[in-house]
Order: C-alpha cells, then sequence, then structure tokens
C-alpha cells in the first residue's frame, strides 16, 4: 500500500508512523514471499525523519521460518552502508555466539527496532560518522515493522539484544541488567512471545581486554537460556 500523498506542510515523516507504507496484508501473507514484500515497502519507507540522513533502510534478514528471532537496536555504519543488519564486528561476535550456544544461525531471524541508521559527526571526529541512539518516539514510529517480521516468523523464542530493543519492546523502564538471561512469557506486539533479553554483541567489543572474556562468557549464558527453549 502506498502512503497517503503528502500535502503542503503535511510531511509523512511529522507523523512518526509506518504504518502507512507497508504492504497490504494479502501481500505479506506467508513466508518468504511475505518477507520480500515487507522488505520491498520498507526500502521506501518515511515514518520518520531517520532516513533522511540514512544511506538505506536495513530490514531484517535469515529464515522465514525462524525458530529465533533476535532484535537489535539500530543498524551501525557499515550496515547502513551494505544494507544488510549485524554484518560488523558485532555480528560476526554474535554468530559466533549463537554457535556456541548451539543455536544454529540457518535457524535465525536477525533485525533491529529501528530500520534506519542514525548518526552525526561530532567535533574532533574527523568525518566518522557516530552513533547516536534512537529515541522512544522513533522506535515507536518502527514498531509496525517489527510487528509483521515477527507475524511471519513465528518464532519459538525472541531474543533481545541490548536495553535500546528491551525499551523498543517494553517501554521506557525495561532494564536489561535487571532481565537478562531470564525467559519469561511476554506480549509483544499482541503476539504472547518467550522473551530472552541480554546484552547487545557490542557491548562484548567495548568491554576492555581484562574483561571481554567474562563479558563474553555472560552473553553465551544467555544465549544457551533461549537454546535451552528448543528442546
Amino acid at each position: 500500500m502506498a502512503a497517503k500523498k503528502a500535502t503542503d506542510g503535511d510531511r509523512p515523516e511529522d507523523a512518526y508512523d509506518a504504518t502507512p507504507f507497508l504492504p497490504e496484508p494479502e501481500r505479506r501473507a506467508s513466508g518468504n514471499t511475505g518477507l520480500k514484500a515487507l522488505r520491498q515497502a520498507a526500502a521506501g519507507c518515511r515514518g520518520c525523519p531517520l532516513h533522511e540522513n540514512a544511506t538505506q533502510t536495513v530490514f531484517g534478514t535469515g529464515d522465514a521460518h525462524a525458530r529465533v528471532f533476535l532484535v537489535g537496536e539500530q543498524p551501525g555504519d557499515q550496515e547502513d552502508r551494505r544494507g544488510e543488519p549485524f554484518v560488523g564486528p558485532a555480528g560476526r561476535m554474535l554468530d559466533r555466539a549463537l554457535d556456541e550456544a548451539g543455536i544454529d544461525p540457518a535457524q535465525t531471524y536477525v533485525t533491529n527496532a529501528v530500520k534506519h541508521f542514525k548518526w552525526a559527526y561530532e567535533e574532533g571526529r574527523g568525518k566518522r560518522r557516530i552513533h547516536k541512539p534512537p529515541t522512544l518516539r522513533e522506535m515507536t514510529a518502527c514498531g509496525p515493522w517489527l510487528a509483521a517480521e515477527l507475524a511471519l516468523t513465528e518464532p519459538e523464542v525472541l531474543v533481545v539484544l541490548g536495553a535500546t530493543a528491551g525499551k523498543a519492546l517494553f517501554g521506557s523502564s525495561f532494564r536489561v541488567t535487571k532481565e537478562r538471561g531470564l525467559c519469561t512469557e511476554r506480549e509483544v506486539h499482541g503476539r504472547a512471545e518467550r522473551v530472552v533479553p541480554t546484552i547487545h554483541p557490542s557491548a562484548i567489543l567495548r568491554a576492555g581486554d581484562d574483561d571481554r572474556a567474562e563479558v563474553y562468557g555472560g552473553f553465551l549464558a544467555d544465549l544457551r537460556v533461549a537454546a535451552r527453549e528448543l528442546d
């Protein structure tokens, strides 16, 4: 479904709602066909102003019938340039941990709560694009895409990667430090999901040399909680 034509002074970005850009329900009815329709529609999303400075929409990727659905915060610099989620160092860290936890990456679907890269230049850092956390309003605007991805994949377990992803799903009171590594059943966009929160893999990369092994071990333990739910 095409977005409503904006009139003078009425930009779709200002509504902070991606809903008008989603395809008709019959085009996203099932499996790979539905995900393809979603991905094509998301490429033209103007549901919030973030698309204006991003290179492209970065939609989710993976198994259309994934057993494990992983959701992070937003694309990073490399993801923005390549158009795929988790293709940088954090993605490689995630793939390593999934394999060690006993979760087949081929049976996963990976996406972000926000589909456009939010960034800014900072004084003294040249032309490097610095990641900026999305606001709750921006995350809410992008929510319809995530809801549609979940409805199509119907995963057995939803792994929430980091505090920002958790706030996008459960509100500003979410604290990953309190909930990580626990599997609970929660309502997510109208669906009952088994949810396992954990840290974002980029947190492992930011850890100092002396702490990195411990941080990685905690992340791996959390993923093993998700893996046990698949038995």
